[in-house]
């Protein structure tokens, strides 16, 4: 991995952990529930690229 790759990861891992803390508050919220499920979607993406940054 470059420089450039591992920056990223960083940001990624930075950026799943806060989301991850907001998909727990919102589900014992759940005052929207259109919130949970783009939270969710948002994880899933940032765990695809990690994961292709990962492998390449």
């Amino acid at each position: 991995m470059d420089k450039k790759a591992k920056k990223r990861v960083e940001v990624i891992r930075k950026k799943l952990d806060t989301l991850q803390q907001q998909l727990n508050g919102a589900k014992q919220q759940m005052d929207d529930p259109d919130e949970v499920a783009q939270l969710e979607r948002e994880i899933g993406s940032l765990k695809a690229e990690l994961t292709q940054l990962k492998a390449s």
